[in-house]
């Protein structure tokens, strides 16, 4: 099982090459057209100087989390994404819905109060053997 270690180390290398080199965008290959960095993976992936290559010289790499990036750059232009309790927009819309929100629930718990009332009625009146009272709409 070992002596099979290394061709599958080689041949996992191949393909996460590959995949990710057909899933970079064509922006951020460096060098040469994404078709001939495809061809040089396929080619010479057996002997790892294809996958080898274009991890090295094939894809541009982007900076640590963190650290500046330059203003052209595709990810400088991207908005970053913000989780919802650091996000000042998200916060002031919750307050802002919150009174209408509370009136609402408000209402409707009412609704349920009298609803449950009723019911509690109309189930004594039926124990105590009385005739109930046709539902009210």
């Amino acid at each position: 099982m070992l002596r099979y270690l290394p061709f599958l180390l080689v041949l996992a290398l191949w393909i996460y090459a590959f995949i990710d080199c057909l899933n970079t965008p064509e922006e951020e290959v460096r060098g040469l057209p994404k078709v001939v960095w495809v061809i040089i993976i396929l080619l010479f992936g057996e002997v790892l100087v294809g996958p080898v290559a274009w991890l090295v010289a094939g894809k541009a790499r982007r900076a640590p989390v963190g650290g500046g990036t330059p203003a052209g750059s595709p990810r400088g232009r991207r908005a970053e994404w913000v989780a919802p309790d650091d996000n000042p927009e998200f916060l002031k819309s919750l307050k802002e819905n919150k009174g209408e929100d509370k009136k609402d629930d408000e209402a409707l718990l009412k609704d349920w109060e009298a609803d449950l009332r009723r019911r509690e009625d109309e189930l004594k009146r039926r124990e105590s053997g009385e005739d109930p009272q046709p539902p009210q709409s």
